[in-house]
């Protein structure tokens, strides 16, 4: 089973009206698919995805989104099997080399200044509907070392096989660099998979919680400031 995992402020009937709930609707027959949703959490990310690592079949494939992204491909089951044959984990966009102190899958430093393109892959939608324009990041599929957190796949297997999982110090920012930097740092393999979604958020960056997850990130892993 393909267990999508998602967190949300919303209600059980507000979200449906969300952009990761009308996509579950449209997607309802596919049988391969299944959602666990914490309506109205007040949980960190990290410690909700952790719990439905705990907590899942080892056979699950765990989809972890972010609720608000339209799932524009209907073959969506078919395109999470396939990068998981290829890879350990899969995104959408993601960057090959990041330098060690990138603040971001897609930054080169803290000014927020965009890496090489060499370095980038992956493509996502962005606007306030479905199908949105498309923002082209660079070749996929592709072997990269972090993905953007809106959508990260993985066998719930690998992940406990390789005891990896979401460091719960982080709530929102962040989360998702620490995480495939501990997914590589196991040996896991990470990849982009084309996969059409729409995102209705461009992110916090710079943010004083931001600034602040970024400080944790870095003490951690030992990694410069700059």
């Amino acid at each position: 089973m393909i267990k999508i995992v998602s967190a949300t402020r919303l209600s059980e009937s507000l979200f449906k009206d969300s952009p990761l709930g009308a996509s579950l609707g449209r997607l309802a027959r596919d049988a391969r698919l299944s959602a666990w949703i914490a309506f109205e959490n007040a949980e960190t990310l990290p410690r909700v995805y952790n719990q439905l690592i705990t907590e899942a079949n080892r056979a699950d494939v765990m989809v972890f989104m972010h609720d608000d992204v339209w799932i524009d491909d209907y073959h969506f089951a078919d395109r999470i099997r396939e990068g998981l044959e290829r890879f350990d984990v899969i995104g959408l966009a993601g960057n090959k080399s990041p330098a060690p102190a990138t603040p971001a899958w897609a930054f080169a430093n803290d000014r927020f200044e965009w890496d090489l393109a060499d370095n980038l892959s992956g493509a996502v939608a962005h606007g306030s509907r479905p199908f949105g324009p498309v923002t082209w990041y660079g070749d996929c599929p592709a072997e990269v070392k972090t993905v953007d957190g809106l959508l990260i796949a993985a066998k719930c297997a690998t992940l406990l096989d390789r005891s990896v999982r979401f460091d719960e110090q982080f709530e929102f920012h962040l989360y998702d660099m620490d995480f495939c930097r501990t997914a590589v740092t196991a040996g896991l393999r990470i990849g982009t998979w084309p996969i059409a979604v729409t995102h209705a958020s461009g992110g916090a960056f710079g943010s004083p919680a931001w600034r602040a997850a970024l400080d944790k990130y870095r003490n951690k892993w030992s990694l410069p400031d700059k």
